[in-house]
Protein backbone atom coordinates (compact mmCIF):
# COMPACT_ATOMS: atom_id res chain seq x y z
CA UNK A 1 0.00 0.00 0.00
CA UNK A 2 1.50 3.32 -1.08
CA UNK A 3 1.66 6.30 1.26
CA UNK A 4 0.18 9.51 -0.09
CA UNK A 5 2.18 12.28 1.59
CA UNK A 6 -0.38 14.94 0.67
CA UNK A 7 -3.06 12.97 2.53
CA UNK A 8 -0.77 11.94 5.38
CA UNK A 9 0.62 15.43 6.04
CA UNK A 10 -2.64 17.27 5.58
CA UNK A 11 -2.79 21.03 5.67
CA UNK A 12 0.52 21.57 7.45
CA UNK A 13 2.90 21.48 4.46
CA UNK A 14 1.22 24.24 2.43
CA UNK A 15 0.55 26.14 5.67
CA UNK A 16 4.29 26.18 6.42
CA UNK A 17 5.06 27.51 2.97
CA UNK A 18 2.46 30.27 3.26
CA UNK A 19 3.58 31.17 6.80
CA UNK A 20 7.18 31.48 5.58
CA UNK A 21 6.06 33.74 2.73
CA UNK A 22 4.01 35.86 5.15
CA UNK A 23 7.02 36.18 7.45
CA UNK A 24 8.99 37.62 4.50
CA UNK A 25 6.24 40.16 3.81
CA UNK A 26 5.96 41.22 7.46
CA UNK A 27 9.75 41.47 7.81
CA UNK A 28 9.82 43.67 4.70
CA UNK A 29 7.21 45.92 6.31
CA UNK A 30 9.30 46.21 9.48
CA UNK A 31 12.46 46.91 7.49
CA UNK A 32 10.71 49.79 5.72
CA UNK A 33 9.07 51.31 8.81
CA UNK A 34 11.00 54.57 8.33
CA UNK A 35 10.78 54.76 4.52
CA UNK A 36 8.62 57.72 3.48
CA UNK A 37 5.65 56.70 1.37
CA UNK A 38 6.07 52.95 1.97
CA UNK A 39 2.77 51.06 2.02
CA UNK A 40 2.54 48.07 4.39
CA UNK A 41 1.45 44.81 2.74
CA UNK A 42 -0.04 41.63 4.11
CA UNK A 43 -1.87 38.53 2.93
CA UNK A 44 -5.10 36.92 4.01
CA UNK A 45 -3.71 33.56 5.14
CA UNK A 46 -7.02 31.68 5.15
CA UNK A 47 -8.01 32.95 1.69
CA UNK A 48 -4.59 32.06 0.26
CA UNK A 49 -4.69 28.56 1.71
CA UNK A 50 -8.18 28.04 0.29
CA UNK A 51 -7.02 29.39 -3.09
CA UNK A 52 -4.09 26.98 -3.17
CA UNK A 53 -6.32 24.03 -2.30
CA UNK A 54 -8.78 25.01 -5.03
CA UNK A 55 -5.91 25.29 -7.52
CA UNK A 56 -4.55 21.91 -6.42
CA UNK A 57 -7.96 20.29 -6.96
CA UNK A 58 -8.07 21.63 -10.52
CA UNK A 59 -4.53 20.43 -11.18
CA UNK A 60 -4.25 17.15 -13.03
CA UNK A 61 -0.89 15.54 -13.71
CA UNK A 62 -1.26 15.99 -17.45
CA UNK A 63 1.52 17.33 -19.62
CA UNK A 64 0.42 20.43 -21.47
CA UNK A 65 2.06 21.13 -24.82
CA UNK A 66 2.28 24.83 -25.54
CA UNK A 67 2.41 25.49 -29.26
CA UNK A 68 2.50 29.27 -28.94
CA UNK A 69 4.28 31.66 -26.55
CA UNK A 70 0.95 33.23 -25.58
CA UNK A 71 -0.57 29.95 -24.36
CA UNK A 72 -1.15 29.58 -20.65
CA UNK A 73 0.54 26.62 -18.98
CA UNK A 74 -1.41 24.11 -16.90
CA UNK A 75 -1.00 23.27 -13.26
CA UNK A 76 -1.36 24.94 -9.92
CA UNK A 77 0.39 28.16 -9.12
CA UNK A 78 3.61 28.22 -7.15
CA UNK A 79 3.49 28.87 -3.42
CA UNK A 80 5.46 32.09 -3.92
CA UNK A 81 2.63 33.46 -6.06
CA UNK A 82 0.37 34.92 -3.38
CA UNK A 83 -1.94 37.88 -3.59
CA UNK A 84 -0.90 40.67 -1.26
CA UNK A 85 -3.11 43.46 -0.09
CA UNK A 86 -2.29 46.80 1.47
CA UNK A 87 -2.71 47.18 5.21
CA UNK A 88 -4.98 50.02 6.29
CA UNK A 89 -3.30 51.92 9.15
CA UNK A 90 -5.09 52.73 12.40
CA UNK A 91 -3.39 56.12 12.45
CA UNK A 92 -1.94 57.66 9.30
CA UNK A 93 1.51 59.21 9.30
CA UNK A 94 2.59 62.55 7.87
CA UNK A 95 5.11 61.04 5.42
CA UNK A 96 2.59 58.58 3.88
CA UNK A 97 4.15 55.46 5.44
CA UNK A 98 1.46 52.99 6.55
CA UNK A 99 3.73 50.71 8.62
CA UNK A 100 2.75 50.63 12.28
CA UNK A 101 5.62 48.94 14.13
CA UNK A 102 3.49 47.56 16.97
CA UNK A 103 0.94 46.05 14.60
CA UNK A 104 3.69 44.53 12.44
CA UNK A 105 5.53 43.08 15.45
CA UNK A 106 2.32 41.53 16.78
CA UNK A 107 1.45 40.06 13.36
CA UNK A 108 5.01 38.75 12.95
CA UNK A 109 5.00 37.06 16.36
CA UNK A 110 1.56 35.49 15.83
CA UNK A 111 2.70 34.23 12.44
CA UNK A 112 5.88 32.80 14.03
CA UNK A 113 3.83 30.97 16.68
CA UNK A 114 1.46 29.59 14.03
CA UNK A 115 4.48 28.50 11.96
CA UNK A 116 5.94 26.72 14.98
CA UNK A 117 2.63 24.98 15.71
CA UNK A 118 2.33 23.74 12.13
CA UNK A 119 5.95 22.62 12.19
CA UNK A 120 5.39 20.66 15.41
CA UNK A 121 2.30 19.00 13.97
CA UNK A 122 4.17 18.12 10.79
CA UNK A 123 7.04 16.71 12.87
CA UNK A 124 4.59 14.53 14.83
CA UNK A 125 3.08 13.29 11.57
CA UNK A 126 6.54 12.27 10.31
CA UNK A 127 7.35 10.56 13.62
CA UNK A 128 4.05 8.67 13.40
CA UNK A 129 4.76 7.59 9.81
CA UNK A 130 8.29 6.57 10.77
CA UNK A 131 7.09 4.42 13.67
CA UNK A 132 4.40 2.86 11.46
CA UNK A 133 6.98 1.97 8.81
CA UNK A 134 9.42 0.52 11.34
CA UNK A 135 6.60 -1.45 13.01
CA UNK A 136 6.92 0.02 16.49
Amino acid sequence: MAISFSEALGIHEPALQLRARRAEVLANNLANADTPGFKARDMDFKAELNRQYAAAERHFDVAVNKTHVGHIGGGASASGDVSLGFRVPHQSSVDGNTVEAQVEHAAFMKNALDFQASFMMLNKKFKGLSSAISGQ
